[in-house]
């Protein structure tokens, strides 16, 4: 009786980041041509620019106290005012984008990259890897993020290297359970059957094949959540379990001016610059997820 032989090619293997750079190419171009995200490209990249060159610009040091003219408005010698301590409220919002937007982009980027691994790792391996790594996710998420991040830093003491560790233990199962999601779904399609069949090892398959397909939605909520790590952190630098004064940090800033209503520049200005960050990061993670979703190319 005659046999038939297959012969299996690495074709589909080769085809998945062939496809996927074609697919990224398609979503930058389309990224171009959202007004809205590349207005929030532009906001994030000013204050990245102004926290970068904040010794540069800033026209006074920011924990420079001048007593005497404390409480004074907004004029041609202090743009944006003077606080209660009489130091400069420009130079200090300039400063405060030193501390707030890398303590942000810290605890977003880890809690992507490890959260993704996690998930994505527990997807792949399925049966009671899977079943116990989620629930350790499920734990974490039973816990309102904010007040979870609010007791860690407590019991650890007020600093920002407190605070963003209390963000990092909270931060990260929203991604692992967007990359299981991505990876339960990829795992058995015909690419990473392919890869199998050719002998390539399960971690190969992992890292090579299965995870950058499922980077898209981790990559979407990231952007988004860069705006809401800034706005945690000013919350509990708000309530005292973040940055330690003298430090400039935007939600410290906000705090010492609320119990001073009528001098409402020295918390006005902090509260504008937060404000501008996450609608800039929530323009720039609709634009993203616009571009990568094939389902909303056509609207």
């Amino acid at each position: 009786m005659a046999t038939t032989s297959i012969n299996i090619t690495a074709a589909p293997v080769a085809a998945a980041p062939t496809v996927r750079v074609r697919e990224q190419t398609r979503a930058w171009r389309l990224m171009l041509h959202n007004p809205m995200a590349l207005a929030g490209v532009a906001v994030v990249l000013v204050w990245v620019a102004v926290a970068l060159l904040a010794p540069l610009v800033a026209p006074y040091d920011p924990i420079d106290q001048h007593v005497r003219q404390r409480l004074q408005g907004p004029s041609a010698a202090h743009l944006l005012g003077v606080d209660e301590l009489g130091r400069d409220v420009f130079s200090r919002l300039l400063y405060g984008g030193r501390v707030s937007l890398p303590v942000a982009a810290v605890v977003v980027l880890v809690a992507t990259v490890f959260g993704t691994l996690y998930g994505g790792l527990a997807g792949f391996a399925g049966k009671w890897l899977d079943e116990g790594a989620m629930r350790l996710v499920d734990m974490v998420l039973a816990f309102p993020s904010l007040i979870l991040a609010m007791a860690i830093a407590a019991a650890l003491g007020p600093s920002i290297q407190n605070s963003m560790l209390a963000l990092l233990l909270v931060w990260w199962p929203p991604y692992a359970r967007v990359a299981r999601g991505q990876v339960l779904g990829l795992k058995h399609r015909d690419f990473v059957i392919a890869a199998r069949a050719l002998g390539m090892p399960e971690r190969r398959i992992l890292l090579r094949h299965v995870l950058p397909n499922a980077l898209a939605p981790a990559l979407v909520l990231s952007t988004m959540d860069f705006g809401n790590a800034i706005i945690i952190t000013a919350a509990l630098s708000f309530l005292g379990l973040g940055a330690v004064p003298p430090t400039p940090e935007w939600g410290a800033m906000v705090a010492e001016g609320r119990e001073l209503i009528q001098q409402w520049w020295i918390s006005t200005f902090p509260g504008v610059a937060i404000f501008s960050v996450a609608m800039a990061c929530n323009f720039i993670g609709d634009g993203l997820r616009d571009a990568i979703d094939p389902r909303l190319r056509g609207r």
